[in-house]
């Protein structure tokens, strides 16, 4: 071996020991990987950061923002509500969950759908009689699977793309992972779901760990065509019973019926007072598209007039400014992002205990909107904007970050916790995935390179708010992207100095005896066990240089090589850190390290005696 050889080998070596030790980060890690190289010599300093222009990882940054339009609007939950059985057994919900994740996964990043389905997942374990773990591991699984169908579903098929372009071969289509992606994601989704759960320990979920708040009272106003018009209360309930929501109140013509009679039916303008979990409220709202009645503007606005002019201090008019700002949808960007969503606390002697938001003018005055109330032992009698507040009821209160401040800093209430709920908006919905599917035609059809072509989507969102603005960066996981750029220009090291087709003919010589289709079932078994103990991305990088080697050392077809490369760096089954969505569940399904191997030993298995002849068979040695 060459000094630069040896340097370069010694390199790896201590990258691959440091993710394997887990003291730091993956991105540190590959960025000092990366320096190493570049103050060595074996990277120009030059192209030292050419990585992060590399069309891998501005399509995976482009495919996690697109992934976020669909996650902000709705389209998902909207899908998933579509898509689910509500009264099957456990084997079809779990088919249509677990499919459900797996498509998904082809289209957005699988770690995105990991974590819109988790809710729904542990929703179900309750509903299946199963701990939520029974459902979290083979939907993680699942998520897995499907990324491996096409070139935007996980970021070593755009890492493997990106390598073969480099060889002088182009960039792999959309589609071509498809015919082996889709038989092995296939039977492995109908494992998991048929006998793959039964393998999983029943652990008692971490789920539950943090604060329980109950249930919250809240008023949602049916709109005129609404698809709950018509219905009986009965029937409402049996819609939204998954939500875990029920109606306790009808307020008709602004008189309140308290317990209301089942069969009473629900007209257009019907306010509906529905206790429900904070957690469930988006679930509940989003089933007939109906809204919160505090959001409406409209219905406070008489309460919140008789304001005087000597009232409009400098804290009324800043309000005054961040409602006006929150109602400009042009202004979104600047707005969108501050509104935030608190849990609050009232406590003995605050200001508020007596007063109604009514009688605080909390629209007028703050710019907030009091969303829904938790009191424990009754149902409050009154309207919510007429309801006076006691010590020790909760508050869920939407409006500007800086306003909440302010309000909590004024009445002495504690804040708990920031919440999600995510209420889908159709509209929006159907333009976040008209993005999405047009974005992923332009590249499938070829009018535009993948990196154009996901960035010309990112576009689209902006200019039509499917994320905000200054949303856009956050939604990008960042150390994916520095993990990726910074591994491209090691892996291209591997080539230059020759170490790559060094370990080719090693691993071709020595294990595989000059067998092609031994040498490719060394690839993708080499591949899933050091995916199983390092980041599935950083295996690609590290790989796909070796699988070229043995390409070009045998003689054979390299597509073959590189596509057992992501097959087998999307399988990382045997521990909680080979895949994120693996590091998911490990909390909510209460796991342990040792658990993932018992059900992820036979989906590798799987994967190897199902991929292996389908390998051989679709992209012939």
């Amino acid at each position: 071996m060459t000094n630069p050889q040896i340097l370069i080998v010694v390199i790896l070596a201590a990258m691959m020991g440091l993710f394997l030790w887990g003291r730091f980060r993956h991105d540190v890690v590959a960025l000092a990987a990366l320096l190493a190289c570049a103050i060595s010599g074996l990277v120009p300093s030059g192209l030292a950061f050419a990585g992060f222009g590399h069309p891998a990882v501005i399509t995976v940054a482009c495919v996690l923002v697109l992934s976020q339009g669909l996650r902000n609007t709705g389209a998902v939950d909207w899908l998933a509500r579509s898509i689910l059985p509500r009264d099957a057994g456990r084997i079809t919900t779990l088919l249509a969950l677990i499919g459900l994740g797996a498509a998904l996964s082809g289209f957005m990043n699988n770690v995105g759908a990991m974590a819109l389905l988790m809710p729904i997942a542990v929703q179900l374990s309750g509903r299946l009689d199963l701990k939520p773990g029974q459902i979290l591991m083979p939907l993680a699984f699942g998520t897995i699977l499907g990324g491996m169908t096409t070139l935007v579903g996980t970021p070593p098929n755009l890492i493997v793309s990106g390598f073969r372009e480099e060889a002088g071969l182009g960039q792999f289509a959309m589609f071509d992972f498809a015919p082996v992606g889709i038989a092995v994601a296939t039977l492995g989704v109908l494992f998991v779901s048929i006998v793959g759960w039964r393998l999983v320990p029943a652990r008692k979920s971490a789920a539950g760990a943090g604060f329980d708040t109950g249930t919250y009272l809240t008023e949602v106003r049916v709109p005129a065509k609404g698809k709950a018009v018509g219905l009986t209360l009965r029937g409402f309930e049996a819609e939204i019973e998954d939500s875990g929501a029920q109606i306790v109140g009808l307020v008709r013509n602004e008189v309140r019926m308290t317990a209301p009679h089942g069969a009473r039916q629900i007209h257009a303008g019907d306010v509906l007072v529905l206790q429900a979990d904070v957690d469930a409220l988006a679930e509940a709202l989003s089933v007939f598209g109906i809204e919160l009645e505090a959001q409406k503007a409209a219905s406070d606005s008489k309460d919140e007039t008789a304001d005087d002019a000597s009232e409009k201090t400098s804290k009324a008019a800043k309000a005054e400014a961040a409602i006006k700002e929150a109602d400009k949808v042009e202004d979104a960007d600047e707005s969108d992002e501050d509104i935030v969503l608190r849990e609050l606390a009232i406590l003995p002697g605050a200001t508020i205990v007596g007063r109604s938001a009514s009688d605080l003018r909390l629209r007028t005055r703050y710019g907030l909107n009091l969303l829904a109330v938790s009191r424990e032992g009754r149902q409050p009698q009154a309207r919510l904007r007429k309801l006076k507040l006691k010590s020790g009821d909760l508050l869920l209160m939407q409006g500007p970050a800086e306003m909440m401040a302010e309000f909590i800093n004024d009445t002495g209430c504690v804040p708990l916790g920031e919440r999600e709920l995510r209420i889908p908006d159709k509209r929006m919905a159907i333009i976040a995935g008209a993005i999405m599917l047009g974005a992923i035609g332009i590249v499938t059809l070829g009018l535009l390179p993948a990196p154009v072509g996901f960035a010309l989507g990112v576009l689209a969102s902006m200019l039509l708010r499917t994320v905000p603005l200054r949303k856009i960066y956050t939604t990008i996981d960042w150390p994916i992207i520095v993990l990726l750029a910074a591994l491209i220009p090691v892996a291209g090291a591997m080539q230059t100095t020759g170490a790559a087709d060094l370990l080719a003919r090693f691993l071709v010589g020595t294990i595989a005896q000059g067998n092609p289709v031994a040498a490719l079932a060394v690839v993708l078994i080499t591949t899933m066990f050091l995916s199983d103990v390092m980041n599935n991305a950083a295996t690609a990088a590290i790989l796909c240089p070796i699988a070229l080697g043995i390409a070009a050392t045998l003689g054979v077809n390299p597509d073959s090589f590189l596509m057992a490369v992501a097959i087998g760096a999307s399988c990382a089954f045997l521990t909680p850190i080979g895949h994120q969505n693996n590091t998911l569940i490990l909390g909510p399904g209460g796991f342990r390290f040792g658990d993932y191997w018992r059900l992820g030993l036979l989906v590798e298995v799987l994967v190897v005696v199902v991929s292996l002849p389908l390998l051989v068979f679709v992209w012939p040695l």
